[in-house]
């Protein structure tokens, strides 16, 4: 028997951040709950069953810590919500929401949206050495690098190194136009990205000049010690055996590290990846964490998540699936 319920939106604003573009959040919350969504002024309405109709107005109310206050609901924090309503978690969704890591130069808050993006962030919490691993857009890199950030801002640091390798896709630092750092920026690009979120580009290039904060190619890391210091190692997977442990070992006293890549986007050839052989060699020392993200954790795009799932679905029928140890997220 059909049924019909009517959820009350405090302010247009609020109802602009939970119909999304083009009412695009609607289709998600029908897609995860079976009824229909449909807005009509500040109110919205749901058709369907009683048990649809029922989920559909518990998946709004998970939601709104989120629209009440017009901040933008994406596919991610819907999936995110209805998982919570699944496993019971919705003590643990209101703590993702409340978990504020920075704010941005236009003040939004920068959160983990996922649970997985929760645990880890808690694991660079606890840990001085954490491993993180997963498809492109899972935040891996982004969240570090806030992090990273916020810590030196708050005094937790002296410097903040940002490194990955060089060399990818077949390209030779060689045979790019400019000097050497205008070779390796189009590599480090990302990372720049997640500073300017935070501090302003004219701040961020006198940190620089200061050496407070560091963004260099992985050569740059043989031969030191890196103290005090919050390190990031990005694009992982393109390192070889030799380079990672060669960057797991420049870590000093008070110094925290973040290990970042994805396994299917290695561009090593005839190579083991250096990300894939210190996953199966400190899978069980202990005071390192490892953390896995899938494609449900993308945070871009919509578009972005379908496409890694269909990369999964055609990479698992037509080679092994790498193994990557025991995971602390589990």
């Amino acid at each position: 028997m059909a049924e019909t319920a009517n959820v009350e939106l405090p302010t247009p604003e609020s109802a602009i951040a939970i119909s999304g573009d083009h009412e695009e959040n609607f289709k998600i919350l029908g897609q995860q709950t079976g009824a229909t969504f449909v807005l009509r002024g500040q109110s919205i309405q749901i058709d369907g069953t009683a048990n649809q109709v029922a989920l559909g107005q518990r998946l709004i109310a998970a939601l709104e810590g989120l629209w009440s206050k017009g901040e933008t609901v994406s596919s991610v924090d819907i999936l995110t919500a209805r998982h919570a309503l699944d496993t019971k978690q919705q003590d643990e969704l209101q703590e993702l929401r409340q978990d504020s890591l920075a704010k941005t130069r236009r003040g939004v808050e920068i959160r983990a949206k996922t649970f997985r993006q929760r645990r880890y962030v808690k694991a660079i919490r606890k840990h001085s050495l954490t491993i993180c691993v997963g498809p492109a857009g899972t935040g891996k890199t982004y969240l570090a690098a806030i992090m990273g950030i916020q810590a030196l801002l708050n005094g937790d640091f002296e410097r903040l190194v940002l490194t990955r390798p060089a060399v990818e896709a077949g390209e030779q630092l060689g045979f790019l136009p400019g000097d050497l750092q205008e070779k390796v920026n189009p590599y480090l690009r990302p990372l720049y990205d997640a500073l300017y979120e935070i501090i302003e580009p004219e701040k961020v290039a006198s940190l620089m000049e200061r050496d407070i904060i560091e963004i260099a190619p992985l050569a740059y890391m043989r031969g030191r010690t890196l103290s005090n210091a919050f390190v990031i190692l990005d694009e992982a997977q393109n390192t070889t055996p030799a380079q990672m442990k060669m960057v797991l070992t420049r870590l000093g006293n008070r110094s925290k590290m973040v290990v970042t890549g994805d396994l299917t986007q290695t561009d090593l050839k005839n190579q083991s990846s250096g990300l894939a052989v210190t996953q199966r060699i400190l899978q069980n020392v202990d005071g390192i964490a490892f953390c896995s993200f899938s494609q449900a954790d993308v945070v871009r795009h919509p578009l972005v998540q379908r496409i890694v799932a269909a990369y999964e679905k055609y990479e698992s029928g037509s080679k092994p699936v790498v193994g990557v140890g025991k995971k602390s997220d589990r």
